[in-house]
Order: structure tokens, then sequence, then C-alpha cells
């Protein structure tokens, strides 16, 4: 049998259930996935997907001007009047899905 060491880490409770629940899916053992990423770290020489920020952000009322603030407000006022609407479901759909919020 194949020599191993141990690797202790701390991650988000959270992420790591949703990372489990997806992994029993697929039959694969955390250890496992994490050798995986592990060997393909060593395989590409560096993290084997892209980081990147996204290209838009949430915007953070704090750090908006007067002016901004006001032409934010003005868009979601005229996205209203001309009917463009959507549920409280699906705009939190949305910021999961492009934020990861």
């Amino acid at each position: 049998m194949a020599r191993t060491a141990n690797i202790y880490t701390r991650v988000d409770p959270i992420v790591k259930e949703q990372a489990e629940q997806i992994l029993e899916q697929l039959g694969i053992p955390m250890s496992s996935a994490i050798g995986m990423f592990l060997r393909q770290v060593v395989m590409q020489n560096g993290i084997p997907f892209d980081m990147k920020l996204p290209l838009r952000r949430p915007l953070e009322y704090g750090k908006l001007t007067k002016e901004e603030f006001d032409a934010e407000i003005r868009k979601g006022i005229d996205d209203a009047e001309s009917g463009k609407l959507y549920s409280a479901d699906e705009v939190e759909a949305q910021m999961k899905s492009k934020f990861n919020v």
C-alpha cells in the first residue's frame, strides 16, 4: 500500500457540506477529490482552474457617491416603470449563481 501524508485544514462548514453532497453523488470520497486536486496542481504546475475576480460585483452602498446612488435608483425606477420586474426568488437565485452570495 502506498504511503500517505495527512493534511489538516479548516473550511467553511457550509461549503464542506455542499461539496460532500456533490462528491457523494459522484461516488468520490473527499480525500480522493483532494488528492485529485493536488495531482492536478503538480501536473499543471499551478492552480488547475482560472482564478479571476468577477467582472461585475454587487454594488456597495457605502462606496457609491450620491450621483452614482441616484443613477442606480433611477435605473430601478425606469425598470419598474417598463415592467422589467423580478421576484425575490429570482433575484436570490441570480445572486447565488453569479456572486456565490
